[in-house]
């Protein structure tokens, strides 16, 4: 693993577990094993690093949601939960922590639920034979992201029931 692959696989796991204010740049440099001068050589600033492990999330959620079905994209939730654990959405939680007004963590947070969001539309069509629904895609959506909060104080049982819901609105836009 690269130095900055390494960073930023650190980075990830502090700022999910701790959030990006109360993980200061020590901690980052003690779990990425490097000193601080590697560290800044390498992302540059903490807003930086932010950014990183936000494209670096995005990537590896954008994988798992390779599907072309409701079920399949809830049993994705289920999976990413399952391996990530049950903390929310890293990105709400950057823009919260931040207020938006940080450029980059706004950008990169914008494009990473308007990418989940098209996702869904594609997905929608597919499965009511072609037709464009954006309302039926905002309600999938909804269900989507209501699931990952819930599951921070309900359990992955939350998605199982979301996922649920979901197929129901797809069946009745089907009929």
């Amino acid at each position: 693993m690269d130095t900055k692959t390494k960073l930023i696989s650190a980075a990830e796991h502090l700022f999910d577990r701790h959030g990006f204010t109360a993980t200061g740049m020590d901690k980052l440099t003690q779990a990425a094993g490097m000193s601080s001068r590697t560290l800044y050589k390498h992302a540059g600033s903490k807003m930086a690093l932010i950014t990183y492990v936000l494209a670096e999330r995005h990537r590896r959620f954008q994988q798992r949601t390779e599907v072309d079905s409701v079920e399949a994209l809830f049993g994705a939730l289920e999976e990413w939960v399952r391996v990530e654990g049950c903390r929310g959405c890293l990105f709400l939680r950057a823009h919260g922590e931040t207020g938006g007004d940080i450029p980059k963590i706004a950008d990169a947070v914008l494009a990473h639920k308007a990418s989940l969001y098209e996702k869904i539309q594609e997905i929608v069509s597919l499965e009511t034979g072609g037709k464009h629904n954006p309302e039926l895609a905002e309600q999938i959506l909804i269900l989507f992201e209501g699931a990952t909060a819930a599951a921070v104080y309900r359990g992955a049982e939350s998605i199982t029931s979301a996922r649920i819901a979901a197929s129901v609105l797809i069946q009745q836009a089907r009929a």
